[in-house]
């Protein structure tokens, strides 16, 4: 079972919500206090084995796996998760803006807050593409024409005695 196969079974099978909440947890922190250590340093690559950078990180290779699974989005290489093992050497190449948007897409405030990010994307433009995420999620409905609106097609007339003549109303009994 390769070591992405793993971290799938692992991070998704619990005995109770309990389970979940702990492992999770656990997961947030450690990922958490990866991003902060690649954002201060500005570490934009990250080159060795799974093994070497789990443990110059301080976790474990399947923790470190679903660090890998959580970024894998936002690099400039594609690269394939399944392939990988615990010896398998990696270069890990950061898009930085790809990450902060996707971190804001997910909604993953406690990582596109964290302090590092300051020397990476000024703060406007942190503040830019927050706000256009949150504006492309927003649902703008048209007017709707009401029955005894004038007409848009500017008869004078109303819109239901004009271009709503063909619309069929129900009658309330």
């Amino acid at each position: 079972m390769s070591l992405y196969s793993e971290w799938i079974k692992e991070s998704g099978e619990y005995e109770n919500q309990d389970e979940e909440v702990k492992f999770w947890e656990g997961y947030l922190k450690i990922e958490a206090a990866i991003y902060d250590e690649i954002l201060n340093t500005k570490q934009d690559v990250l080159e060795g084995t799974v093994s070497e950078l789990a443990k110059k990180f301080n976790t474990t290779e399947l923790f470190f796996m679903g660090f890998m699974d959580g970024i894998s989005e936002s690099l400039k290489e594609d690269i394939n998760l399944e392939n990988i093992e615990a010896d398998t050497q990696i270069s890990i190449k950061v898009d930085w803006e790809k990450l902060f948007f996707n971190m804001v897409k997910v909604e993953a405030n406690w990582l596109y807050t964290l302090k590092g990010w300051e020397e990476i994307l000024p703060e406007d433009h942190r503040k830019k593409v927050i706000k256009e995420y949150k504006k492309s999620k927003t649902i703008v409905k048209e007017n709707k024409i009401g029955r005894n609106d004038p007409c848009p097609c500017g008869s004078g007339k109303k819109y239901k005695k004009c271009c709503g003549n063909n619309k069929t109303y129900r009658k309330l009994k």
